[in-house]
């Protein structure tokens, strides 16, 4: 038998413990990492510049944690072209749909606190949602419709993985969306001074387009999570969110409500005119005024109302990456994050990846197409950001803008195939 020193005992049980110890740290900023090809990643500034440079894009931030380490996080371009003010790495971003997966874990704490479970009907919540109904004929002359009871109730799970039969206002399906429209049912997409309770209450009087668990729909299920949120836990969403998910992480630039005092940070929103040309989204295009942020609103969306950092939401991915701790804290348990990011749906239902509760996720079949590797988890916002982490590379990217449409947005797909390739 080989003995060993005390102090080789030692080595040997901190080198143990070093990949453990990494997850459980801060993100590391200025830390090489031996396993990345510096000058192959450095193709990225290249190909961001140019479009900025041909005028395709406004500017962007990109950031990538590797292994708990910073390897790429820079600003492009203008933060606001007019005024030519520089886009930082800082700048904070509406980040749209992308509250929806901070709103999704927000239900998993009060699942793992014992206050719902997964397949429990929401209407033992909020009583309004109780034996709905689902649209059967449809008149498109004045939206009046006939309905038929519905198979199933609505549960958390159909909530999560967007098969609950609800559709979108302003964006989603013709029908049901003239049919919220006429009811005033909130996008949650920009400022809106309604009640969240009695907007929702609202909605569970109206059709679903299908029986819960048919098929899956992009729809307000998030909005509708977090105004459950909102009522089991007693407490408003901004505020949940922020004792619960922000304030642990040290998320220092997240809000539903940006303050004054980082007013300035914005990033200006953008469009494009019809010869697709980058230009100013106005206070009216489509009825989603891009100084939401700072219009001190009450109705807190879960599935749209957050604007954040490149950084914060990387701090968050980071979070889900290791299994639901980070720097220390728990936010989850490593058994929920693991539900979190696995499939839940029949397959075929979304691609063939499949839905997560609350992402989307890379399939075998997917990472033979393209870099991300099968286990992925990821989703996107309605401006232009988007998010995945990658647990078998120990990777989360971020590429976020604000700018919608982007008739070359394929940028994105370019800045991920350039990281993977650079990666030993």
């Amino acid at each position: 038998m080989i003995k060993l020193s005390l102090c080789a005992w030692r080595v040997a049980l901190i080198a143990l413990l070093l990949p453990v110890l990494s997850y459980g740290q801060a993100i590391q900023l200025n830390a090489k990492n031996s396993s990345v090809d510096y000058e192959k990643l450095a193709r990225i500034d290249t190909v961001i510049n140019e479009y900025i440079n041909k005028k395709w894009l406004s500017g962007a931030v990109s950031i990538i944690i590797k292994d708990n380490q910073v390897i790429q996080y820079k600003g492009y371009g203008y933060a606001d072209i007019e005024n030519k003010k520089p886009m930082q790495k800082d700048q904070i971003f509406r980040i749209m749909s992308q509250t929806k997966a901070i709103t999704s874990v927000g239900i998993m704490i009060l699942y793992e606190q014992g206050k719902l479970l997964l397949d429990e009907p929401i209407w033992h919540f909020i009583p309004e949602f109780k034996n709905p109904k689902v649209l059967d004929k449809f008149n498109d002359a004045d939206s009046s419709y006939t309905t038929v009871p519905s198979k199933e109730e609505i549960t958390f799970r159909h909530l999560l993985t967007h098969t609950s039969g609800l559709d979108y206002a302003d964006i989603g399906g013709s029908k049901v969306k003239a049919i919220y429209a006429k009811h005033k049912i909130p996008s949650g997409l920009g400022y809106f001074n309604d009640d969240l309770l009695e907007r929702m209450k609202a909605m569970a009087k109206l059709p679903l387009s299908f029986h819960p668990g048919e098929k899956w729909q992009y729809g307000l299920n998030t909005d509708l999570l977090g105004c459950l949120i909102e009522v089991i836990s007693g407490m408003n969403l901004e505020d949940f969110l922020r004792k619960h998910i922000f304030e642990p992480l040290g998320m220092k630039d997240t809000y539903f409500n940006v303050p004054a005092s980082k007013a300035n940070r914005l990033a200006t929103v953008y469009t494009e005119d019809p010869p697709g040309n980058v230009i100013k989204w106005s206070h009216t295009f489509r009825n989603i005024d891009p100084d939401y942020p700072l219009m001190n609103t009450k109705y807190f969306s879960g599935g749209a109302g957050l604007s954040s950092t490149a950084f914060d939401y990387a701090v968050f991915m980071q979070m889900l990456l290791n299994g639901g701790i980070y720097n220390g804290r728990r936010i989850l348990s490593k058994r929920s994050v693991e539900m979190m990011t696995s499939s839940q749906l029949k397959e075929g239902m979304f691609g063939d990846g499949g839905m997560g509760l609350g992402f989307g996720l890379t399939s075998a079949k997917d990472e033979a197409r393209g870099p991300r590797y099968a286990g992925s988890f990821a989703w996107g916002g309605y401006f232009g950001t988007t998010f995945w982490a990658d647990p078998k590379a120990k990777l989360v990217g971020l590429f976020m803008t604000q700018q919608n449409p982007n008739s070359h947005g394929d940028v994105e797909a370019k800045f991920e195939a350039i990281l993977y390739s650079s990666l030993k």
